[in-house]
């Protein structure tokens, strides 16, 4: 899917909690060899929100600082957007918050958005279609999550929290879109009912024919859409639940570990779900040269994948600046916790009667 017009990115910023635990802490209450699950899974530690953090605080943080980078206010945003499977209310809009918290205007338009761990690409996309049809200037798309797993789940030893905002507009771009497109099918790898505290998953089955199948067969229909080999792009970045799916599916279409570097981040913060390809993207923009080649492709279960080719501008360098914190700024700043800390801050532990 091409754009009549030329749509791009005008700002992005990234958040991510300051609090971690390791697998080995996780591990060590559970009777499991917790550094072994950390090697099995390519996570040396995972981040946690603190009791006060949400999917709206980080959304309003993380977008905060995109307006700054592209130089607008919140009044000039006309779509919000917030991809998640956290969400903190059932029945109202995280959109909503964020809009105000930025000062939007109240003539906007605005949705929160659930597809497991590619809510945040589909927002990207739906401000993609309104800015391409001329129907706003600058809209919001933010991809966030607080993701939780089971206690003693292996879910807990990867399910993390974070995002990444990003405005798309015409004007003043740092990075264009160039391309997108889209495959989804029917297929039930991961879900949570309604009331259900955390979710369910099928194992194994989340790999092939779920992850692979999606992620592996996006990416080659849009290398294919506009006619280029994995050694044309500087930078890819794949959904990322764990360190290795991500570079068996590069290896697998021909991608290099150096291609991969820069956005690969679930080896130091975990799977941040929704939040996981976006905060790769904005990695892989703090240090994009004009010019760079980028390839981008998320993975939601239920199940499909949002696959983009995004060109960084010749004036990245000017709109980037320093004015907001790059994303090695945000995840640097880190304190380890213990299983009690994190236990607390999570709700892990509820109150009979």
């Amino acid at each position: 899917m091409r754009s009549e017009k030329v749509v791009g990115i005008r700002g992005y910023a990234g958040y991510v909690p300051r609090y971690r635990i390791t697998p080995r802490e996780i591990g060590k209450v559970w009777g499991k060899d917790g550094e072994m699950m950390g090697k099995s899974l390519g996570i040396e530690c995972k981040s946690v929100p603190s009791p006060d953090e949400d999917v709206v605080t980080i959304s309003t943080e993380a977008a905060r600082w995109a307006l700054k980078r592209a130089g607008i206010a919140g009044e000039e945003i006309s779509a919000i957007y917030v991809g998640s499977e956290s969400h903190p209310y059932a029945v109202k809009p995280t959109s909503t918050m964020v809009g105000a918290a930025i000062a939007a205007t109240p003539n906007i338009t605005a949705a929160d958005y659930e597809f497991a761990c590619k809510a945040g690409t589909a927002a990207f996309q739906t401000c993609m279609g309104l800015v391409g049809a001329g129907m706003i200037d600058n809209g919001l798309a933010i991809g966030a999550d607080t993701s939780q797993g089971a206690p003693g789940d292996a879910l807990e030893y990867s399910a993390s929290a974070g995002g990444a905002a990003f405005v798309i507009g015409r004007e003043r771009l740092l990075a264009e879109i160039k391309y997108t497109t889209s495959i989804t099918t029917d297929t039930p790898d991961f879900w949570r009912r309604e009331g259900q505290t955390y979710p369910s998953h099928g194992g194994r089955f989340t790999g092939q024919p779920a992850y692979f199948k999606h992620v592996v067969g996006c990416t080659e229909k849009i290398l294919g859409d506009v006619d280029m080999e994995p050694s044309d792009f500087d930078h890819a970045v794949f959904h990322q639940p764990n360190g290795k799916f991500p570079m068996k599916a590069a290896k697998k279409l021909g991608f290099t570990k150096e291609q991969m570097k820069v956005g690969l981040l679930v080896t130091r913060i975990g799977n941040t779900y929704s939040g996981a390809v976006p905060l790769g993207l904005a990695a892989i923009l703090d240090v994009a040269e004009p010019g760079d080649d980028i390839l981008v492709t998320s993975y939601g279960s239920g199940s499909g994948s949002d696959g983009f080719y995004i060109k960084a501008a010749e004036n990245i360098d000017d709109i980037r600046g320093s004015c907001v914190p790059s994303i090695e700024d945000v995840i640097k700043d880190v304190k380890h916790i213990g299983y009690a800390e994190y236990a607390k801050y999570r709700g892990k532990i509820r109150r009979g009667g």
